[in-house]
């Protein structure tokens, strides 16, 4: 499954849906949380379910809201007859919180939507992010850097310059490291920004440099140089074969040297999941 870009779009807005087909990404995230105002959300619950009933060229996943709210419930009852790609779990803490919507789901008669949670929205969740291993479902982990200031009492999440504050960047490192231990895609968070390319094309580069297989996005003029920052060149393909082929002359060898560098078993380990992000 490939989840380099990933599209919000209100699910209040049935017209920016069918523009966002056009984008490029990977999937769209038919949103019914933070970008709907409560007094249209069964609107908005119609327009995704009707969308989700059309033809669909990208994956299709749906942001419901809360596992603690009034809304869930309403949300699953709309959209999951269409059969959503995946839902996307705000304000989730920990595996229970997958769990708790696995459950859901299956009470439903659902046994084919995967799940993306969005992991450290609350304080607590912050505390939960080694715990998501052994969910069946769970494809991915994201995070976000909106919510978890106003938990906390934050001014702000970001320096002047854009950086996040040592506070978040904590929260994108444990993301990370969360995925990884679970064995699920990490998706970078939104950059907000949406008329800076040049800034989003290096914070994207950064998060690829860093672990991370995809991001979110705000606006569809984001999606290209979120697919750009997520593909592997040419260049990096071919060196990951030469590393494999490397490594499969002398499958004994622990180190060798390659172009004047020592490369050793974490290099293999490297390329091979390289390629296999370009479809290898």
């Amino acid at each position: 499954m490939k989840l380099r870009s990933l599209l919000f779009v209100p699910g209040d807005r049935p017209d920016r849906m069918e523009k966002a087909l056009r984008s490029g990404a990977d999937a769209l995230i038919l949103d019914l949380e933070d970008a709907v105002a409560p007094t249209v959300k069964p609107e908005a619950r119609e327009a995704v379910a009707r969308f989700l009933r059309r033809p669909r060229p990208v994956q299709l996943w749906v942001r419901v809201n809360p596992l603690d709210g009034p809304e869930i419930d309403k949300d699953l009852q709309a959209i999951l007859p269409s059969r959503p790609d995946g839902i996307v779990l705000p304000k989730a803490e920990g595996g229970g919180s997958v769990a708790a919507l696995d459950r859901l789901l299956s009470g439903r008669g659902d046994s084919h939507a995967l799940i993306l949670a969005i992991a450290t929205e609350t304080p607590a969740a912050i505390f939960q992010l080694g715990t998501f291993g052994g969910q069946d479902r769970l494809a991915g982990l994201t995070w976000g850097a909106e919510d978890l200031p106003a938990a906390i009492g934050a001014s702000a999440s970001r320096e002047p310059d854009g950086r996040f504050t040592p506070p978040y960047e904590l929260a994108r490192s444990l993301c990370l490291f969360g995925a990884a231990a679970a064995g699920v895609a990490p998706i970078e968070t939104v950059y907000p920004s949406f008329r800076d390319s040049k800034g989003l094309q290096a914070y994207a580069g950064r998060a690829r440099r860093d672990g991370f297989t995809g991001m979110m996005a705000i606006h569809p003029d984001q999606v290209s140089v979120i697919n750009a920052a997520f593909t592997p060149s040419d260049a990096e393909i071919a060196h990951a074969r030469r590393v494999i082929e490397a490594f499969e002359s002398q499958p004994d060898a622990g180190a060798l040297s390659l172009d004047g560098r020592m490369i050793d078993r974490p290099h293999l380990v490297q390329a091979r999941r390289l390629l296999a992000a370009a479809g290898e």
